[in-house]
Formats: structure tokens, C-alpha cells, sequence
């Protein structure tokens, strides 16, 4: 009984809550659903993985700087370690997504329009988009039709947004980035056909 007495004002909030919420459409909740998910993310089809804010810049790009190019990567990790990386505060170290190698599914990291620390260069990361690819750049394994397929589809998108030329000068690999000590993606990464996917996309 006493317990009764002690908990009728939470429970009545709880039902009358749940009364208004049941009293909202559902198409309508369903329509502000999308719409909060399409805010988290700047591409449709990616997930909302974020990194942490110690990782990356804040900013208003294209309004703070233009974005010009593209910047393919390779993980050198798993996709799972990819993502704790970029949560670790301690890193250093984010792209703006990462593309899994089973099934290409997109991870978005970083938001666009923020400057995430990827080229190792401040210029190129200031106006770049970069993506980092699950693998190894010596196991071509992991580049699967999936995963070039759906990171084609991205970096189309991209370039659309941004009207960036759908090519090889302002599609770049990480080590042509002025400055790069890295490798990646690497020579048994297939450019050509990455290139050709991003012009059908």
C-alpha cells in the first residue's frame, strides 16, 4: 500500500506520456524518425559511428573551406578497430567514414561540413572528404566487389554534393597527398575500375 502512494505521480506521467504518444500518427512519428536519422548523417545509406571530438576539427565547410578532393584510404586494421580508434581521444585520428570489406556497409565518423584529421597534411584535410577502406593494402582479399561497389556509390555522392570532378586528380590515394609517409591503398588497389564505378554510380 505504501509503495502505492509512493509511486502514483511517476506512473501517472509515464501513462499519460505514453497516452500522448499514442495519440501522434504514425506516419507522423514515423516521418520525424527519418527525419532525426537523416540529420545524423550526411550520406543516407551510412550509419552513425562518431568519432571522438578530440579527433577531428569543428567547422562549416564548404562555407570555411572548399572541398575539392577525395581521399581513399586503407585501414590497416579491422573495421571494429577502425572505429575504436576514432573513439580513443587519445589517437589523434579520424576520416569522415569508413567502408566495411564483407558487405561495403558505410560508417560515417566524422560530419562533412567538420575537418577530420585523415591526410596528414592540414591543407588537404581542411578541403577533403576522406574514407578509409577495412583491410590491408598487401591482402587484396579485402577489396571486394561489395566494398568498392558501395564506396563508388560514396564518393559519387560526394562529388556531387560538392561538385568535385569524378577523376583521378581529384580522387586521390592517401600517399599522394603532399607530405604522406603512407602507402595506402596500396598497388593491388584497382583504380581504374574504383574510377569507372564512381562515373556509373
Amino acid at each position: 500500500m505504501e509503495r502505492e502512494r509512493t509511486a502514483p505521480a511517476a506512473t501517472r506521467r509515464r501513462l499519460l506520456m505514453g497516452a500522448a504518444l499514442a495519440a501522434v500518427p504514425y506516419t507522423l512519428l514515423s516521418s520525424t524518425r527519418a527525419t532525426a536519422r537523416s540529420r545524423a548523417v550526411d550520406y543516407p545509406a551510412a550509419e552513425w559511428q562518431a568519432a571522438s571530438a578530440s579527433n577531428y576539427s569543428r567547422s562549416s565547410r564548404p562555407g570555411s573551406y572548399p572541398v575539392d578532393h577525395v581521399v581513399i584510404h586503407v585501414t590497416q586494421e579491422t573495421y571494429a578497430d577502425t572505429l575504436a580508434i576514432f573513439r580513443d581521444p587519445e589517437k589523434q585520428v579520424s576520416a569522415h567514414y569508413v567502408v566495411r570489406s564483407s558487405d561495403g556497409h558505410v560508417a560515417q565518423c566524422v560530419r562533412e561540413a567538420d575537418i577530420a584529421w585523415h591526410a596528414g597534411n592540414w591543407d588537404y584535410n581542411t578541403r577533403s572528404i576522406g574514407i578509409e577502406h577495412e583491410g590491408w593494402v598487401d591482402r587484396p582479399e579485402y577489396f571486394t566487389d561489395a566494398m568498392y561497389e558501395q564506396s563508388a556509390r560514396l564518393t559519387a555522392a560526394i562529388c556531387t554534393d560538392y561538385g568535385i570532378p569524378k577523376d583521378r586528380s581529384h580522387i586521390i590515394a592517401h600517399h599522394e597527398v603532399p607530405g604522406s609517409d603512407h602507402t595506402d591503398p596500396g598497388p593491388l588497389w584497382d583504380w581504374a575500375r574504383y574510377i569507372e564505378l564512381v562515373n556509373s554510380a
